[in-house]
């Protein structure tokens, strides 16, 4: 590997992995409490406000039923207001963090509707609040399913990124469009093609280490 690649193709491992740390974070800080209060506010369970559950959801299908490609195009005003440009990979994360927010706030429903409702309902009984019940009985019960779910989110993210850099965001993706295709260079196309999937199977072998170690001390407790 001559410098020329190596220069371009780790400036642009750099900013991938950039944009995916600070989306993941923001996307799961949004996420997390989105995804509870989608599980906890449904008729029946333990803090019952369907209404605001019907807002919650609709929002939420929305934002996910548009094209990631639309929908960065769409928040570049938004970008431009909070970070003040539409380029580079700063805007970029906030598009990003939006549009994934409600597919981790997906996830993380799914993995909390995999508790029994039995053990909230044991848990209500002993009088705890819904708040104890959220923290000390929802989270840690699914805390493996959570991390399985949330490290197939980040891996979706990894593409969004790739997508982004064909607008202007910089990365693996903007490397591949401005020097692999753009310039016919078949090697830097094929590097970013590598360092991605790279990329996807390192996150998900943490993922599946960390879910396999949180089921290793429930079983060691039980």
């Amino acid at each position: 590997m001559n410098t020329e690649i190596y220069e371009v193709l780790t400036k642009g491992l750099v900013d991938t992995l950039y944009m995916l740390v600070i989306t993941s974070i923001i996307a799961i800080i949004i996420g997390l409490p989105l995804g509870t209060a989608l599980v906890v506010t449904e008729k029946n369970n333990i803090y019952p406000l369907p209404k605001l559950n019907s807002i919650l959801s609709g929002i939420i299908n929305f934002i996910r039923s548009l094209p990631q490609v639309i929908l960065i195009i769409i928040l570049l005003p938004v970008a431009r207001l909070i970070i003040g440009t539409t380029i580079g990979a700063n805007a970029a994360i906030v598009s990003l963090s939006i549009g994934s927010a409600p597919f981790i706030a997906r996830i993380i429903e799914t993995s909390l509707k995999e508790v029994e409702y039995g053990k909230i309902e044991a848990a209500l009984a002993m009088g705890a609040s819904p708040r104890q019940i959220i923290l000390k009985v929802l989270i840690p019960e699914a805390l493996s399913s959570l991390f399985r779910g949330v490290t197939i989110g980040i891996i979706g993210i990894i593409g969004l990124t790739a997508i982004a850099g064909s607008i202007g965001a910089g990365g693996l993706g903007s490397v591949a469009i401005r020097f692999g295709y753009h310039r016919y260079r078949t090697d830097i196309l094929a590097g970013t093609v590598i360092l991605l999937v790279i990329l996807v199977y390192l996150v998900q072998f943490i993922g599946d280490f960390l879910a396999k170690r949180i089921d290793k001390k429930r079983y060691k407790i039980k």
